[in-house]
Order: C-alpha cells, then structure tokens, then sequence
C-alpha cells in the first residue's frame, strides 16, 4: 500500500474562487465587503478563499423545492443585506475559531 502525502487545502484567488461559484469577481468583492459572502482569508496583501469555504458557502443556498425556505440564507450582495443578517452566522463563525 502506498502512502500519498497529503495535500494542502487548495486556496483560489478571487477570479478563481468567482468562477467555482459561477459568480462575477465584482460580486464577490461586494460580498467581501458587505459581509454577506463566503469566507477569506488574507495572506500578505493577497485575499484567498479555500475550496471547502466556498462549497458551505453555496451550500447554504441548498434546497429542494421553491417552497422551502431552508434552515440558512445566501444574501445577495447589496449594503441593506449586512443590516439584516442574523447573528446565528457570525456565531457559526466565532465556533469554527
């Protein structure tokens, strides 16, 4: 049996991590700056986004129907969004911490 060295999680640039989420890179930016969108990190002057951030990102946006609201909500990217965001999401965050 081999042993593979294991990989480094994978970090995308803002272009990159626009195109996984189908998404322009101007609206990640607002996302980023609204507080509305996925998680990021900044590395030197550099903003970089891990894979599996970006997958429970949209995966928040999962549903089954057009009826279900669904237990989390994607906002869009616009200013009046950061006003009613739930605390529940910057807890999630401070317990992953």
């Amino acid at each position: 049996m081999s042993h593979l060295p294991t990989i480094p999680p994978r970090f995308l640039v803002t272009k990159e991590a626009a195109r996984f989420l189908a998404l322009s890179a101007r609206t990640l930016e607002k996302h980023r700056t609204y507080g509305t969108g996925p998680v990021y990190r900044k590395i030197g002057g550099r903003v970089v986004y891990a894979l599996s951030d970006l997958q429970a990102w949209a995966d928040k946006g999962l549903r089954y129907s057009t009826s279900e609201s669904g237990p989390d909500i994607v906002y869009p990217a616009k200013w009046r969004a950061t006003l009613e965001r739930p605390l529940k999401q910057l807890e999630d965050m401070t317990e992953k911490a």
